[in-house]
Order: C-alpha cells, then structure tokens, then sequence
C-alpha cells in the first residue's frame, strides 16, 4: 500500500491488462496445438504443456486481479503495460520452443521469441527447416502477434471491458505527431485489425497461386505483413519464383505505410491519405534508392536487368521496412550498393506501420529542420516554420523529434561498444546492434544474411533482446522505466 500510495500507480490494474495479453497469447498458441495433433507429432503432449502454461498463468493473474478490470491505465501504467506486457510475450512466446527442445537453451529461446514478437527477424537457428510444422507456425505466429501488436488488439476489445485504452494505443502505435481521430480509439484499433487481417489474406491467396503450398504461404503471409522476415526455408525467399518474390516485395511496401492511411483509404478518404507527407517521402526514398542499386548491380555483375530490378527492389524494401527476407546475399554486392542498404537500415519505415527503424517521418521533419535552417542563413530576418501535412509543428514536436534521433544513435554507437567489449569484431557488433534496433533482422559480419547469431555469446544475446525490445518500443517507454522520478508520485 504504501508503494502503491508513493507512486500512485495502480499495480493490480497493470497485473489485470498483462493477464488479458497473456490469455489472448495462450489462444494464438493453441493453433500451433492443433497443427501438432493434425501432423501427429512426437512433440504434441510438450506444445499441450506450453499453452496450458501460458493459458493457466494468464488466467490465475486474471482472477487474482479481477476487482480492477473496470480500471482506467494512465500514463504510468500505460508505460509499464507497453513494456512489461513484451517482456511476459516474449517469456511464454519462448516456452514452446523450451517444452519441445526444438531450442533447449533459454537465452536462444528468448532470443528467437523476442525477436519474433518484435518482429526483428533475426534467428539463432542454422536449419529451419528442420523444425517441426507446430513451431515453424508458431515462429511465424510471433510476428503477426508482434507486428500489429497485441496491445492494439487489447484496445480494440478494451469497450467489453469497459475500458477505454487511449493511452495504450498512442504508445503501442508509434505515434510521431499525433493525429485528431475523429473517430474514438477503439474503432481506430479495430480498423488497423481488420486491414491487417485483410492484407494477411489476400497475400495468402496471391502465394498459393503462384504455387506456395497453403502453409508455407500463410507463415510468409504472416512474416511480410508483419514486417518479420522469419521464413520456413533455410533460403529464405532466395528459391522461390520471381512471381512469389514480387508479390513479397509488394506486401513489404504496403505494410511499411502507416495502417491508419490503409484505414483511410479503406473508408474511401482517398484524398486525405494522400497528403500525407510521410507516405510520399518513403515512397520516393524506396524508388529513388532502387533505382540506384538497380544500375548499380545490372552494370557490376553478369545478370538480367529484370533481375537486377527484382534483387534490388526487394532488398530496398525488406531493408528500409525491416523486415528481412533476402533474396541475395548484399555484402557480396559493391561497396557503394552496401552502404546504401546501412543508410537505408537507420531510416526505417512509417510511423504507425508494423516497420521498424527510427521511422521516415523523423526523417522528414529533420528535413525540414535543415531546410529552415538553410533559407535562415539566406534570409535572416524572413520568419519560416517546421510543417508536416500543412501543421504547423511546434518547437517541442521539432525537438522530440531531433532528440530521438540523437538519442537512437547514441544507443547504437554505446551498445556497439559494448558488444566489442565482451568479444565480437566492429563489422558484427555495428550490424547486429543496429540490426535489432531496426528490428531488420540480417546484419553484417557473422550475422549477415547467409549467416545468423547462434554463434553469439550468451551475454551478446541477452543485449541484443534487449536493443530489440527498446527499438520495437521506441526507447522512451522503456528507459523512463529505469528512472527514479518515475516511480514518484
């Protein structure tokens, strides 16, 4: 009680939401049981136990909390619920892997369900394939769970709950500049739900006609519109057609658009949803840069422009949406086409879409920073403003925005650092460190795309979960957890 009254944070409200997340990951994961009993694997009794587990804690922390299920979350408890409710995802996410043995290490189970839920894409498994159905589905499941998150699911059934959840959504949705609804939250998540089921499905139907069996076309579904890139094949997307690998890259660029301009769209408020500055900027980053890289490799090496066109685009895409499927093998490429795809990794895709990254319209505004500042310098007296989508931004916004940034960068440079200190070479600790901030997936060095991070040390896997949860979350829900004046009333 006397916590409770120093911080004013309602503990058992926080217990009561983490529950609900906890139960709707138990019944994600009961699809991977069935596919289980319908393959009759040996491993069936240990996924049984795996989503018991999970259902049976969920349920207990449920009842135990059931006299503040009509609560409201604030901001405290927002911020504790966004970031602790990834941490228990990724703890049960990890147990079907533990249960079966299909990955008997904890920290690579941590390490594979964390970067599953937060889509990162980055894997400690050197053959997928060897994996059984139930566990390559529930690998794939991770990411669709994390992709639009699971918290926007919570929010969008938050009204039977009689909850309202704007809080959690502003902080689960990667919001930027925050944007006048006029509809309220919950048929905003709801909305996001349904595009993102839909697009699911259509990719799904379009796979299995360019033959992808039904399963493996659900699991690439999944992982694309998820931005994921975890694959069933140890090739990821490298052995498929170019009709397959074209309508990937298709589904990468939609899923990189902010879901809200998807929502727009769906609605038919064509107009408003292409005005949107972000969208146009990233579309023009991806067919500027692909166009590039399209020379760059048609003129280097012994291939087909078609060709060049397909590896370059897809690469561009897969990069700049973090998702992570490859089709080639990018540090064999140019030197220049290389360091292109970094540039590419540290833009990111659009705010409110299910890309990682420090996300384009930071990149936008800091633009337009650097503009105003340069007719500044012309015109020293002449007034200019900061606006994004005909807003004028405030100088706060203008430097939330440059601080992020600032602060993104300075994560990657410390947490490079520190990956050298406990043992790895520069190229694989620059690459994995910001690999996973992306939430990318492929780095360079040892875990380049024909490689992945099994080799890593225990300590060098516990960091990068760690740089994957604080980029998934955008690093201030997470660190304003690790200061004292938070836990002040």
């Amino acid at each position: 009680m006397n916590f409770q009254k120093r911080s004013n944070i309602n503990i058992l409200l926080v217990i009561h939401i983490i529950s609900i997340i906890i139960l709707f990951e138990g019944l994600f994961m009961i699809l991977s049981l069935l596919i289980s009993w319908y393959d009759h694997e040996p491993e069936l009794k240990r996924v049984f136990f795996a989503v018991l587990t999970t259902l049976g804690t969920g349920g207990f922390l449920y009842l135990v909390s059931w006299n503040s299920r009509y609560g409201e979350p604030g901001v405290r408890e927002g911020l504790i619920i966004v970031s602790a409710g990834w941490i228990f995802l990724a703890f049960f996410g990890s147990l079907p892997y533990l249960y079966t043995q299909t990955i008997p290490a904890f920290a690579d189970a941590w390490f594979e369900s964390m970067s599953g839920f937060t889509t990162t894409g980055s894997s400690i498994l050197s053959d997928i394939e060897s994996l059984p159905r139930s566990m390559l589905f529930w690998r794939s499941e991770t990411h669709w769970i994390g992709g639009m998150g699971i918290i926007v699911l919570v929010v969008a059934i938050m009204p039977l709950l009689k909850m309202y959840g704007g809080q959690l959504f502003n902080l689960e949705a990667s919001v930027v500049v925050e944007e006048k609804f006029s509809t309220k939250i919950r048929y905003v998540a709801r909305s996001i739900w349904m595009i993102y089921v839909g697009l699911t499905a259509l990719e799904t139907v379009l796979l299995t006609l360019g033959g992808m069996n039904l399963f493996d076309s659900i699991c690439h579904s999944f992982a694309t519109v998820a931005t994921g890139g975890f694959s069933t094949k140890n090739t990821s997307i490298a052995d498929y057609s170019p009709y397959i690998q074209y309508v990937i890259t298709v589904f990468m660029l939609l899923s990189g658009i902010n879901f809200v301009l998807h929502v727009l769209i769906a609605s038919g408020k064509y107009k408003k949803a292409l005005q949107n500055n972000e969208l146009w900027f990233y579309l023009k980053i991806v067919f500027l840069v692909g166009a590039v890289l399209t020379l760059i490799l048609f003129f280097s090496s012994e291939i087909s422009f078609e060709k060049a066109f397909r590896n370059s685009y897809f690469q561009v895409i897969s990069v700049i949406t973090a998702t992570g499927f490859a089709t080639d093998d990018y540090l064999l490429w140019p030197t220049h086409g290389i360091m292109m795809i970094v540039l590419l990794m540290l833009v990111g895709a659009c705010a409110g879409s299910t890309g990682g990254g420090v996300k384009v319209i930071r990149h936008y505004i800091n633009w337009q920073v650097i503009k105003k500042s340069i007719k500044q310098t012309i015109s020293p007296n002449a007034v200019y403003h900061v606006k994004y989508n005909n807003r004028t931004l405030s100088p706060k916004q203008v430097g939330a925005v440059s601080n992020f940034i600032l602060l993104y960068y300075g994560i990657v440079v410390i947490g490079t650092i520190v990956m050298i200190g406990i043992g790895n070479d520069w190229e694989t600790s620059f690459g994995s460190i910001v690999t996973t901030m992306g939430g990318i997936g492929p780095g360079f060095g040892n875990v380049g795309p024909a490689s992945n991070f099994s080799m890593l040390t225990e300590p060098s896997k516990y960091l990068l979960t760690f740089t994957m949860l604080i980029g998934r979350l955008e690093i201030f829900p997470v660190l304003t957890l690790f200061t004292h004046w938070f836990w002040r009333t």
